[in-house]
């Protein structure tokens, strides 16, 4: 008998039989372009810090390999235990990311990161996936009115939350959290009304942060006008043209020797450059998948919380990724987010493990088992 047939009881094989296993491949697929991103846009930046031309890859890997763990373990979990460790680790993470404004370490302008001997940790990162899961919960015990003031709890940690990030400052993190919790709330039965109203103002805060803060002013002002110091974004874009349909192969670009965050934030110029506009729409269309997959599984799904907290998740991971892309071909303000397992960095990669094996673990099939209660 196979080791993992339809009969088989055990833990990993009724996982097997229960879990997304598209999602999951194209989770694998996103990872496997990752390390060969990774592995083609360090090197220089490895050798001009003095390390091996493998430092940046052997850390990634040593990064990747517990992050698949934590997808594989958390996949594992009932709805009602994804809810109950989101909740305990929102009240670990929450407390840091309140402390970054006043001990974090400021880089390149804001203070986003908290230093810790031998690591860092971005805060902000962690809070993304773990309040979406958090607010789906708190809406859905408000649509049910169990005589628990979720609503007001629920808008609190919003505003505490936003508060803190534009304290640091990260707009682009702030919007991506209201997009998600507005996302939510307007599935959770948010009147039409309330929606134009938050829609406008959504405008007069972006209005108001061009006028407060100075970085995001500078940003604005080089997208609008194309003037002042673009230079990523100008390397960005030729890396596409020389990349051409198939690329220049890996290891083969040049764009890398001259962006400092090739690894980081522009590391889709790197794909443009050496796989070539064929393989950058495959990348595309795993992220798009993902996303479209995760809304195919809500169909016939009964429970709200899981509803929200799956739209909430699939919001981050897909807005994220078009964040990331559309930053790196100018078709919006540059701004420093990470694509979702392709860009180098701890905390990222680990906050998004978690997320999606919340997204696995809530998308698996369970046979009328009303376990989210």
């Amino acid at each position: 008998m196979p080791p993992l047939a339809r009969s088989d009881r055990s833990v990993l094989g009724r996982w097997w039989w229960t879990v997304d296993r598209w999602i999951l491949a194209a989770l694998v697929g996103i990872m496997g372009f990752g390390i060969l991103l990774i592995q083609a846009s360090t090197p220089a930046v490895a050798v001009k810090h003095g390390w091996s031309n493998l430092y940046f890859v052997e850390r990634h890997l040593a990064m990747l390999l517990p992050s698949v763990a934590v997808i594989f373990a958390i996949s594992l979990m009932s709805p009602q235990r994804v809810r109950g460790l989101a909740a305990l680790l929102l009240a670990i993470f929450l407390p840091l990311l309140i402390a970054t404004p006043f001990i974090g370490t400021e880089i390149k302008g804001a203070m986003r990161w908290i230093h810790i001997p031998g690591f860092s940790i971005q805060p902000s990162e962690f809070v993304k996936p773990l309040f979406a899961v958090t607010a789906a919960w708190l809406f859905t015990r408000q649509c049910e009115r169990r005589g628990f003031p979720a609503l007001s709890v629920n808008v609190l940690l919003y505003v505490l939350i936003v508060v803190f990030l534009l304290m640091q400052p990260d707009i682009g993190m702030a919007f991506l959290v209201s997009a998600i919790w507005f996302g939510q709330f307007f599935l959770a039965g948010l009147p039409i009304a309330l929606v134009g109203i938050g829609g406008a103002a959504g405008v007069g805060c972006l209005v108001i942060a061009y006028y407060t803060f100075p970085h995001f002013t500078a940003r604005m002002d080089k997208f609008l006008s194309h003037t002042g110091d673009t230079y990523q974004v100008d390397r960005a874009l030729s890396a596409f043209a020389n990349g051409g349909l198939f690329g220049t192969g890996p290891g083969q670009g040049t764009v890398k020797m001259s962006i400092p965050d090739a690894h980081a934030d522009f590391v889709f110029a790197v794909a443009g450059e050496e796989l070539g506009l064929l393989w950058c729409l495959l990348l595309i269309g795993l992220f798009a998948f993902v996303v479209l997959r995760g809304l195919v599984r809500l169909r016939r799904e009964n429970s709200l919380f899981i509803v929200l907290a799956v739209s909430g998740l699939l919001v981050e991971f897909g807005l994220q990724a078009v964040i990331n892309l559309a930053s790196t071909m100018r078709l919006m303000p540059a701004k420093g987010m990470t694509l979702p397992f392709i860009s180098y960095g701890g905390s990222s990669l680990f906050a998004l493990a978690i997320g999606m094996g919340m997204l696995l673990a809530l998308t698996r099939k369970r046979f009328g088992l009303n376990e989210e209660d």
